[in-house]
């Protein structure tokens, strides 16, 4: 992976270093800033200037010509300069190994990877500081792939360029300078074999000629090779263009600024003491720079070049070609000692380093208008940054809100539903019940007793059972199975109870062509009006009853007139010997004491367009290890046998008894959201404990406080879903690691079904399927523009 480290230094070595660390993917903005201190350490300077005298000593440089006088042999000048050489390295590394800065070394460490091709740019105008060989940083040593620049602290960003055609050669302006003492025509010679170049050369021209080719011309390259020398205050230097003529960087600056906008993206000075040409160059925004640091021997300066033309042109990116054809001159230190240290970019921090196939492209200008970054431009990006994730959050907000209003996304909203609902702890069954099944030996057994068997529950099977339980004084009775017959006429005491007993309530199905009933079933004939009640169930697509139907409004064609559920009235009638009475509030929502049961509404959290006619809410089931574990059972013939002992019956007195049909042959089985987590024998559950959870929601809501299930307003889960949607964006755009990216990315959706559990714990039903949806989304909208834009 390609990074950018920025180590801005604000401060000199006698005094200290404030230093400023960041680290970013390249071409993007930094991710990580932190902020340390170097210590003063002045004798850096001295150690420099002994290394730099010794030096200079030597002879055969690419510098103005001198004379030099030698005080000892060349050998003695080589070995001495090698070990003042190791001196500086060690004293500089000691420096950069302080307590103070050692947090920004550890953080560099922790952020990169040895197989990470990393740029490293010093951002500082301080002379000894862009003066000190930076190469030899023990950093380095861990990365191969690494190398360093010097940048300015404050520079300019280049006019954006446009593509608009391809050219055939890289136009390289070479000038060849005073060439007194050196052997320059080996520059030319190396140049002349680029692959895909068009140079032109310049053989010690005079100022008129060089500054007409700078501005007539569209360059990609500027080279020089000569003598040239910088100024003892780093900030400024000359080049020697012909025997006679002495050119400062100043005396070019319009042409240089000319050609700087028709393209000019590397200038290379392969001759002596540029870092005071570099300065000047980079006022000129230059975009890439490439100088000696101190002078420089003829062979050593041929030998760089040969390297690093043959690493670029052949396609190595051009911070990697500089250091592998550095490293290369490390095999000629015996006889050119340092060398290795000498070649230094410089760069305009607001570029990005070409490729060699990148000259190949004509660029023109797009705006030529340039803005002045200093230290805000950072912030600036940041911002543009930030506009560009709000505005992709909010156009994939919209987007999900539009496809799931669509309904699009209910089915997996539902399953989610159905999956947290299998998550939550398990509750304790409702003591408040007592269940009376009739399972197939039930049934059997009628048939052994030779009951007249019209139904799964015979007129003389029901008679015995209601005389029974009279010893549990129940409070209420519900019998959930249909009766759409009249009672037998030699069993009118049955007749009796069945229209006499306020506390005995029945079923009827409503007339619904929708789910396969078009006739409905009547009532049981006896039964009054006010204690008749439908037995119908809203179940989804996917034959799920998730919701509760309280009221419905019955056809006129309908046989079954009940316009209350056998869940509702059962409940009601509980409560109302508890002295607690319902009605419709203000809101038009059914209150039972002091709680307000909700209507669901056709747009309510995963539900979207779905048919909510009637009064209906969310079904807020116990979590039981079997679903059928609502309440205490017995069979019919236990009960009618007298097999349940006295003290049971004791400790089932006063409770609400319901009736059911639990046989395979019966038709009343229904899913819920449980039905997904257990085995193939426990998917469908008898119609009897369906409506047991269902009374018992109702009862638990208003007697034991137990939440019912409720949901936000649309305005606070569009709100909620491009709050995850921005984080999403924020994430990739904080984080350009793929695999970090992806690893942060599993950690947030994790998060989000955290929370959406957490509140699911509380009956809260908040969006994740979409908030996840909106979180992926804008994640990859916002990966998407940043590849399309590297």
């Amino acid at each position: 992976m390609q990074k950018l480290v920025v180590l801005k230094l604000d401060g000199n070595l006698s005094e200290g270093v404030k230093a400023t660390l960041e680290i970013g993917g390249e071409g993007d903005r930094a991710t990580t800033e932190i902020r340390g201190y170097l210590t003063p350490k002045p004798e850096l300077i001295t150690h420099y200037n002994l290394w730099r005298a010794t030096y200079r000593g030597l002879e055969n440089f690419r510098i103005t010509p001198i004379n030099i006088s030698i005080a000892s042999t060349r050998s003695e000048q080589v070995k001495n300069c090698r070990k003042l050489g190791e001196n500086l390295s060690e004293q500089m590394n000691s420096w950069l190994n302080c307590e103070s800065f050692r947090p920004l070394k550890e953080k560099l460490l922790k952020q990169l990877t040895s197989d990470d091709r990393i740029r490293v740019l010093i951002k500082t105008d301080e002379i000894w500081l862009r003066r000190l060989p930076w190469q030899l940083w023990n950093f380095f040593e861990d990365y191969s792939q690494a190398e360093v620049a010097l940048s300015a602290p404050e520079y300019e960003s280049l006019p954006k360029l446009k593509t608009v055609s391809f050219k055939e050669k890289v136009k390289i302006l070479a000038i060849l300078g005073n060439s007194q003492g050196i052997f320059i025509e080996k520059d030319r010679n190396l140049l002349e074999i680029l692959p895909d170049a068009e140079i032109t050369f310049l053989v010690e021209p005079q100022r008129n000629q060089l500054n007409e080719q700078l501005w007539e011309q569209d360059w990609n390259i500027l080279f020089f090779a000569g003598h040239s020398s910088s100024h003892e205050d780093g900030k400024s230097g000359n080049i020697y263009i012909n025997q006679t003529d002495c050119l400062t960087i100043d005396e070019l600056k319009y042409a240089l600024l000319k050609a700087v906008s028709k393209g000019l993206q590397l200038a290379i000075f392969n001759s002596c003491d540029g870092l005071g040409l570099a300065h000047q160059l980079e006022d000129l925004h230059i975009p890439q720079i490439i100088v000696m640091r101190e002078p420089v021997q003829d062979f050593v300066a041929q030998e760089f070049l040969k390297n690093f033309l043959k690493r670029f042109s052949d396609g190595e990116s051009m911070y990697l070609a500089v250091r592998e054809s550095r490293e290369k001159l490390h095999g000629i230190e015996d006889k050119y000692p340092c060398a290795v240290f000498l070649p230094v970019i410089c760069q305009n921090p607001a570029a990005v380093p070409p490729a060699w196939k990148d000259f190949l492209i004509n660029p023109q200008i797009e705006t030529s208008k340039p803005q002045v970054n200093k230290y805000i431009t950072q912030a600036q990006f940041r911002w543009r940054s930030v506009q560009v994730v709000l505005l992709s959050s909010l156009i994939v907000t919209g987007l999900v809100m539009g496809v799931r209003s669509l309904g699009l996304l209910q089915s997996s909203e539902l399953k989610a539903f159905d999956h947290l609902m299998g998550l939550r702890s398990e509750e304790k069954p409702d003591s408040r019940f007592l269940i009376i099944t009739v399972d197939e030996a039930d049934i059997q057994y009628q048939n052994r007793m030779k009951m007249n068997m019209r139904w799964s529950l015979s007129d003389q099977a029901l008679a015995q059972l209601l005389k029974k339980l009279d010893q549990y004084q129940p409070r209420t009775i519900g019998l959930d199975i249909y009766r759409d017959f009249p009672v037998d006429s030699d069993n009118a005491d049955l007749a009796t109870r069945l229209a006499k007993d306020k506390r005995l309530f029945t079923v009827c199905k409503v007339s619904a062509a929708l789910d396969g009933a078009p006739e409905g079933t009547p009532p049981a004939p006896e039964v009054p009006k006010e204690r008749q009640s439908f037995s119908d169930f809203v179940a989804d697509d996917n034959d799920i009853a998730r919701r509760q139907l309280l009221h419905l409004t019955p056809p006129l064609t309908s046989p079954c007139a009940a316009e209350y559920s056998f869940s509702l009235q059962i409940a009601l009638h509980y409560l109302e010997t508890k002295g607690i009475k319902s009605y419709i509030n203000p809101d038009g929502n059914l209150q039972i004491g002091n709680v307000v049961f909700k209507q669901l509404k056709s747009h309510t959290s995963g539900y979207q367009g779905v048919d909510a006619s009637g009064y209906q809410i969310l079904a807020n089931y116990r979590s039981l290890s079997s679903f059928q574990n609502i309440a205490q059972q017995v069979s019919l013939r236990d009960v009618l046998n007298d097999r349940i002992n006295s003290e049971l019956i004791k400790l089932l007195k006063e409770r609400i008894i319901l009736i059911g049909v639990i046989a395979p042959t019966t038709t009343d089985y229904w899913k819920t959201p449980y039905s997904a987590k257990v085995g193939a024998n426990q998917k469908l559950i008898p119609g009897v404990f369906v409506q047991a959870h269902m009374i018992s929601q109702i009862l638990s809501a208003v007697l034991d406080h137990r939440p019912l299930l409720w949901w936000w307003p649309t305005w606070v889960e569009v709100l909620w879903i491009w709050v995850w949607s921005l984080l999403g964006g924020i994430l990739a755009w904080y984080i350009r690691h793929p695999v970090r990216l992806g690893v942060a990315g599993v950690i947030m959706l994790l998060s989000l079904f955290g929370i959406c559990f957490g509140i699911f714990t509380q009956a809260g039903w908040i969006p994740f399927i979409p908030a996840a949806l909106a979180l992926i989304v804008t994640q990859l909208a916002v990966v998407s523009r940043d590849v399309h834009n590297r």
